[in-house]
């Protein structure tokens, strides 16, 4: 099975395995065939399958019942479509632009109870920060969302916890996040700490570009990890012709 677009072969099989269950072919309340069947219809090892199951599961679209097998789910929600093609650039932009004036107005209405709460939950962030267990982000998205609490407008609670849903349920925004999560983590506490001293002077205009200027370095950082993994891929691909067309396979069979 040939890939494109450099997408893992894992995601290629999920989103083919999506397909069949949106048909019908594996319908809702069904199970589905066994690894090896699955792994001989797709053409692709079993781990392969493995892998594919997790995403799915991720999503919300199979259960795994040990000793009996996979099950399909019925589900029907609007971020489907959105689990799957969204990236974590436009996640990140969306934030910012979201949350920065959730920031601002937060700052207006923000009480004495919720500041406790946020400022242990800045606690518990600098906690999972020396414990080196920053990809879930539990404690930074309790940090969000009293953030959006304290708005009092349950829009914005709404689309800061499905922002959120979208962070660690994509399988291609998790992992964007996380091959970037674990990186200067005394800087994200930092960041955060900025936002909660603008909160607690209840300024809204340094609130909001605090806000701003954390999802900034989220940006930049996947950028830079965008663009590792692209010369390391175009790095690969040039060893794999260098190997392919040098003249020394050629002399040692003269």
């Amino acid at each position: 099975m040939k890939m494109s677009n450099g997408r893992r072969l894992y995601q290629k099989v999920m989103k083919d395995m999506l397909g069949l269950i949106e048909s019908g072919e594996y319908p809702a309340g069904g199970r589905l065939p066994p690894e090896r069947e699955l792994a001989e219809r797709f053409n692709v090892s079993r781990p392969t399958i493995r892998e594919a199951i997790i995403a799915l599961e991720t999503l919300g679209r199979v259960t795994v019942k040990t000793g009996s097998g996979v099950y399909v789910q019925q589900h029907h929600t609007l971020l489907d479509h959105v689990y799957q093609s969204v990236t974590a650039f436009e996640l990140t932009e969306a934030r910012a632009l979201i949350e920065g004036e959730a920031a601002a107005l937060a700052a207006k209405m923000i009480t004495d109870e919720q500041l406790e709460k946020l400022e242990a939950s800045l606690k518990s962030m600098a906690e999972e920060n020396e414990c080196g267990d920053l990809a879930a982000g539990d404690a930074d998205r309790e940090f969000h969302h009293l953030i959006a609490e304290a708005t009092q407008n349950k829009m914005l609670i709404l689309l800061t916890d499905q922002m959120w849903q979208v962070r660690n349920n994509a399988p291609q925004v998790f992992q964007a996040y996380k091959s970037i999560c674990e990186q200067d983590g005394e800087k994200r506490v930092e960041e955060h700490r900025i936002i909660f001293n603008a909160l607690v002077k209840r300024d809204a205009e340094a609130a909001r570009a605090a806000m701003h200027e954390h999802f900034a370095r989220i940006l930049n950082k996947l950028i830079t990890t965008s663009e590792a993994q692209k010369f390391e891929e175009v790095r690969k691909q040039s060893e794999e012709v260098r190997k392919r067309f040098s003249m020394g396979h050629l002399a040692n069979g003269l």
